[in-house]
């Protein structure tokens, strides 16, 4: 199991929340080859989901061109202070994590 996703989503004055998520993961392209000269076998998300309140606010499908560790920062209207906001990804290999955050005021 991947380590806990980091998430923080900030309630702004103008009504906008910013949303940051840091998501633990090694994200192999399969391009790369090891010492040996095998190539390593693809691994990366390929679906990131968002939801506010077990609402979805936003739904990404990556690829194997995302970086190991990716970071996922966006907007999102019409959140307030202590609403719940859940993040979870699958990748390739049909593993999963869902983590989730209170939005803060």
């Amino acid at each position: 199991m991947s380590d806990p996703t980091r998430i923080r989503a900030q309630l702004g004055p103008d009504g906008r929340t910013t949303v940051r998520v840091l998501m633990s993961h090694e994200m192999e392209s399969g391009q790369r080859k090891e010492a040996n000269g095998r190539l390593v076998p693809a691994w990366h998300i390929q679906l990131v989901t968002v939801k506010l309140n077990d609402r979805p606010v936003l739904s990404a499908h990556w690829g194997p061109s995302v970086s190991k560790n990716p970071f996922l920062q966006f907007n999102l209207r019409g959140a307030k202070a202590g609403d719940r906001l859940a993040v979870a990804w699958t990748d390739n290999r049909g593993a999963s994590r869902s983590d989730e955050v209170l939005v803060a005021g």
